[in-house]
């Protein structure tokens, strides 16, 4: 562990989450708790100071180490702050190791946060959603660029607008919504478990106890740190459980298969630190300065090769975490969990969660990764949820992780329902859980579960009375690529859906006529703008309702990866075979759920003839036209290139 002066005061943020005009959200990590002063300057408007010490209820401060502490600040305003101008803001800290320092801001413990000529960061309250930024599945050792560095150069570019005010208003993002799959607890680099491990260390994140779990892993998380197989041979440690060895047997051609599937799991997350330090990696540049990630012992050569090469991936995407930070300092960022924040096939079907959950090792991991992600995404999108209760139950438990206290915290965490969220833009965000309010099979516990239960359906169609346009995000496409969902159909019947993760919204009938019976309901708005991620692909899809003499009129945007891709040849066959099996005359057409709806795929300019799946990295960007419609749709490539998706009329279908 090092000495408190050595570490940086802020390790991670500040990361601006649900902002409103009369209440801010903010997320930080810290090396030791601290004070806050925060200075608010509306361009144009009075000033305003909040001071908050440790103790006051706005300020929830949640000690996950010795010299790991999280600030969550939730910060309700004397006065409501103006839409539609430019507010600066000055966060200044007091630590507690170093009180005699006094107040210390951005400019000693982030100097770079800041946008050329620049004093101070800021962020825009928009009254109309005129642009947003969205995407998914940010991978860190895929060797393709990086979308957020991608999203930081837009805003470098509109950070002042000609006419001299700080920022363009026309094309500043209302928000930065992230669709799933921010960190792959399932599918780590050596190098990055590497790095995770010296930074547990360093900062003295607490212990936990493993022991009861498994036979097969050590008594405490240190001693698992350093055993002989924990790089790249992680598989050894999950559990393969011989009363359902039928299940893997069936899925997997007679190869027993552990109940964590990703076929890279060799590195899989299993202890709460690990979560921890992992998050504090992908969204931090200041933590890789503490940590070496020189190459293990006991490695074989072909790992040494494969930690090697990963190494310069890693390099060049921590080069660029500065412009991570300044991007999330900047604008409202709201996240939502997908499989990998978890890990791959997370409560696909019954079958799944019942050995899962079933099994007090898996359990625990499920149970780390969902700990974390309340901690790290799912409190800011949604701070209410979790206020009294929940929270203070968090801070209590992380404190004690492996203990019985901790075990009962999980437990309550397995059955929360309040994981999906509303902010009040206009048009509106509802944010969809899409992966714990599922809908199970009761025909046959190896069919893939519904992606929202009939309740959850329900409560969707509340949501969305009385509002005329909407922003929706479901982490996996609601309209899909027919030929690979064909795919998926016919593996699931044969008793594999796990070799393709059978995770579409048309694999479960009743979720399937609830979603659709959502669009043509006669109160349901005007304009859905649906934003997704999860298939490492993009694709734009303009949907409208057979029969309807008006709307809804309906986007389909995907935008994945940020920072991964899909196989490049395999991807061209299945784009191609697409095009070709489900033409807008095809029959085949009348064998999909999707029947009676018009889609329209749009085409990314500048790729192949024909094409109409963009296989490339970066973030999506969405225009919108004054009625709350998408105007222009496009996504913006880490190299500097914008593709632009555009509608061709003659290429509509019948679905």
């Amino acid at each position: 562990m090092l000495e408190t002066c050595s570490l940086p005061s802020v390790l991670a943020g500040p990361i601006l989450r649900r902002l409103e005009t009369s209440r801010l959200t903010f997320w930080l990590a810290l090396r030791a708790p601290a004070d806050v002063k925060l200075d608010l300057f509306p361009q144009g408007g009075e000033p305003q100071t909040y001071e908050l010490t440790k103790a006051q209820t706005e300020v929830n401060l949640i000690s996950a180490g010795v010299h790991l502490h999280y600030l969550l600040i939730d910060l309700p305003l004397q006065t409501p702050l103006p839409q539609d101008s430019w507010i600066s803001y000055r966060l200044a800290l007091r630590m507690e190791d170093e009180e005699e320092t006094g107040w210390q801001d951005h400019s000693v413990w982030a100097p770079d946060l800041c946008y050329e000529n620049q004093e101070l960061p800021g962020f825009l309250l928009s009254s109309k959603v005129s642009s947003l930024l969205h995407g998914s599945c940010r991978k860190p050792h895929h060797e393709s660029g990086d979308g957020l560095v991608a999203a930081d150069k837009f805003l470098a570019k509109h950070i002042r607008a000609e006419d001299g005010t700080k920022v363009n208003k026309e094309k500043w993002p209302a928000a930065l919504v992230m669709s799933g799959d921010q960190i792959y607890s399932d599918d780590v680099a050596g190098p990055m478990l590497r790095a995770i491990h010296v930074l547990i260390e360093k900062l003295g994140i607490t212990e936990e106890q493993l022991a009861g779990l498994e036979s097969k892993v050590p008594d405490k998380a240190s001693d698992l740190y350093q055993h002989g197989d924990t790089y790249y041979r992680r598989e050894k440690f999950l559990p393969s459980l011989e009363k359902n060895r039928k299940l893997w047997l069936v899925l997997f051609g007679g190869v027993e298969k552990p109940i964590f599937t990703a076929d890279h799991a060799h590195n899989h997350l299993i202890t709460l630190a690990e979560f921890l330090a992992m998050y504090l990696l992908v969204w931090s540049p200041v933590v890789w300065e503490l940590v070496e990630t020189d190459v293990p012992e006991g490695l074989t050569h072909e790992e040494i090769g494969l930690y090697e090469s990963e190494q310069k991936i890693l390099k060049e995407f921590v080069a660029g975490l500065g412009q991570v930070r300044r991007l999330f300092a900047h604008l409202p960022v709201a996240m939502i969990f997908d499989d990998h924040d978890v890990t791959d096939d997370w409560n696909l079907n019954r079958d799944w969660e019942e050995t899962a959950y079933g099994h007090p090792f898996s359990r625990r991991v499920i149970g780390n990764a969902l700990c974390a992600y309340m901690l790290n995404q799912g409190w800011g999108n949604r701070p209410e949820a979790f206020s009294g209760g929940a929270l203070e139950e968090m801070t209590q438990a992380i404190t004690v992780p492996g203990t019985c206290r901790y075990d009962e915290f999980l437990d309550r965490l397995f059955t929360f329902e309040n994981w999906d969220y509303h902010w009040e833009l206009d048009p509106p965000l509802l944010v969809l859980d899409t992966r714990t309010r599922r809908w199970r099979s009761e025909r046959a516990g190896y069919l893939p579960s519904g992606l929202l239960d009939w309740e959850a359906v329900t409560d969707l169609q509340r949501a969305l009375r009385g509002k005329d346009a909407v922003l929706l995000v479901s982490a996996a496409p609601i309209f899909g690529v027919k030929l690979i969902e064909t795919l998926q159909k016919l593996l699931t019947f044969m008793g594999k859906p796990l070799m393709v993760d059978a995770e579409y919204w048309m694999a479960h009938p009743g979720t399937a006529d609830g979603i659709l019976n959502v669009f043509r309901h006669r109160k349901t708005p005007d304009r859905f703008t649906i934003l997704s991620g999860d298939v490492h692909y993009s694709f734009v899809y303009d949907v409208e309702l057979r029969g309807h003499s008006r709307g809804p009129d309906i986007w389909q945007i995907c935008s994945s990866g940020i920072k991964n891709e899909f196989p490049a040849k395999l991807l061209d066959k299945l784009d191609h075979l697409n095009r070709w099996l489900y033409a807008p005359r095809s029959p085949l057409n009348w064998l999909t759920r999707r029947r009676g709806m018009k889609v329209i795929p749009r085409k990314p300019v500048g790729t192949h003839h024909g094409r109409r799946l963009l296989n490339a990295s970066g973030i999506g960007l969405v225009e919108f036209d004054e009625h709350g419609g998408p105007d222009q749709i496009s996504q913006l490539l880490p190299d500097g290139r914008q593709v632009v998706f555009v509608r061709r009329e003659e290429e509509a279908r019948w679905d």
